[in-house]
Order: C-alpha cells, then sequence, then structure tokens
C-alpha cells in the first residue's frame, strides 16, 4: 500500500450548512452528486457526507460525539495568517476552540470546530515548508 490519503470525508449533520460553511471558508465546490460534496484541495478531496449515509455505508452505528481523536490541519506562511484564517473560520460560523498562541515547538497555531464539530488546526510552523 502506497503511504498516501487522497479522500477526507466527513459525516455531516446537516449537508447544505457544513457546504455553505466551506465555502465561506473559500474551499471551491468541485462536484456535487448523490448527496455527497466535493471540495478538490491541493493533493487531497475533501468530501461531506451525510452522517447516517457515512455511517451506513461504512456498516457501523452512526452514535457517537464528543472528542473524535483526530484533527484537520491547514498550514499558513505567518503568525499573522494563522490569526487572519482564525477570524475567517469564525466568521463563517466556526467556533474558536484556541486562539491563535505561540506554541511550545516553536510556532503559532489555534483551533476552530466546524458546525460538525470536527477540529481544524491553523498553524505557522517555521520548520516546515508549505
Amino acid at each position: 500500500m502506497k503511504p498516501k490519503i487522497s479522500l477526507v470525508t466527513l459525516g455531516v449533520k446537516d449537508l447544505e450548512a457544513s457546504t455553505k460553511f466551506y465555502k465561506k471558508l473559500g474551499f471551491k465546490e468541485d462536484e456535487n452528486n448523490d448527496g455527497i460534496v466535493f471540495f478538490k484541495l491541493q493533493n487531497l478531496t475533501l468530501a461531506l457526507f451525510p452522517r447516517e449515509a457515512l455511517a451506513n455505508d461504512a456498516g457501523v452505528s452512526e452514535e457517537g460525539s464528543g472528542f473524535r481523536a483526530f484533527s484537520l490541519a491547514h498550514n499558513v506562511a505567518s503568525a499573522h495568517e494563522v490569526d487572519t484564517s482564525l477570524n475567517v473560520a469564525k466568521k463563517a460560523g466556526a467556533k474558536i476552540i484556541k486562539t491563535g498562541h505561540k506554541a511550545s515547538w516553536g510556532g503559532y497555531t489555534g483551533y476552530f470546530a466546524d458546525p460538525d464539530g470536527f477540529l481544524w488546526e491553523v498553524a505557522w510552523n517555521p520548520f516546515m515548508e508549505l
């Protein structure tokens, strides 16, 4: 198996509301068919799929809440861009979980949650090329 991720699918409660949220963040809709919305990103596609349908597709229960034990990350080119991105997310309807701050590892980071509670880290990492 090649070590890569091609697609990340989020099971969302309200497909229309989540689609609007991600569009407000600047994501461009690539496709919308059969109740799935795709956003083409750099080397990855983000898909939004109704939570119940995603659970049914995988053959698991849709029950579950709270911390999902993962986060999505958006790296930017400066500490200032972290704060700018967090403000854009807040205006789009995100809940700010952790405001931008200097990180113990030497960068600058903050977190927001999308309408379904999925965590996004926005980070400037001076040790990582974008």
